[in-house]
């Protein structure tokens, strides 16, 4: 896929060769139908978290009652289902566009890569929401995403920012305008989180 321009926003994370343990997860949208796949995004979380949560020793993090295994466990779980459900409901429904979750472990941080291919259209109102997400305090803008969506009953983009503030994670996204098909972005969000 031949790429005419890049926009790069946050704490995008260019993915090194460097790290000795990764998985990584493809699907294909069209293969079965969105409503179908929402199991699967689940499924897919828990396996990444179970697989990763055993490089973790069980010993108990000070302050803590749970263990730093339980807590990878349960930290990869919650932001890969996430970003998994993100991928899945706003890529191009009538593509054969891979969606890919990658999970990459280093000394002290894991990092997260998701793959998708998105509309223009969506791409403008994301980069417009993360731009506002970048600029703005996330505690406070979660707070008033979290009272918008009992109104509304709603919660676009509280995912994101519960990411950004239970877990103090690093955000970044690219966007890359293709060729071919016209109109069509990939899109690659990483999230980096420390263990």
């Amino acid at each position: 896929m031949q790429v005419t321009s890049t926009k790069i926003f946050g704490d995008y994370y260019n993915q090194d060769s460097d790290s000795q343990e990764y998985l990584i997860i493809n699907f294909s949208p069209g293969y079965i139908p969105r409503n179908s796949r929402w199991r699967n995004n689940g499924i897919s979380a828990d396996f990444l978290g179970d697989y990763f949560a055993t490089f973790f020793p069980g010993d108990e993090i000070p302050g803590s009652k749970i263990g730093k295994q339980e807590t990878v466990k349960g930290s990869v779980s919650f932001i890969a289902n996430e970003l998994l459900e993100n991928a899945m409901k706003y890529s191009l429904a009538d593509s054969n566009l891979p969606i890919s979750i990658s999970l990459y472990m280093y000394n002290e941080k894991l990092v997260f890569v998701v793959t998708n291919h998105v509309s223009l259209a969506t791409a403008e109102n994301y980069q417009a929401y993360i731009k506002e997400l970048l600029s703005s305090d996330p505690d406070e803008m979660l707070t008033n995403r979290l009272m918008k969506a009992g109104l509304e009953n709603n919660s676009s983009g509280v995912g994101l920012l519960t990411i950004v503030n239970d877990y103090a994670a690093k955000l970044g996204w690219k966007f890359e305008k293709l060729v071919h098909p016209i109109d069509v972005l990939k899109l690659t969000i990483t999230i980096q989180l420390e263990v």
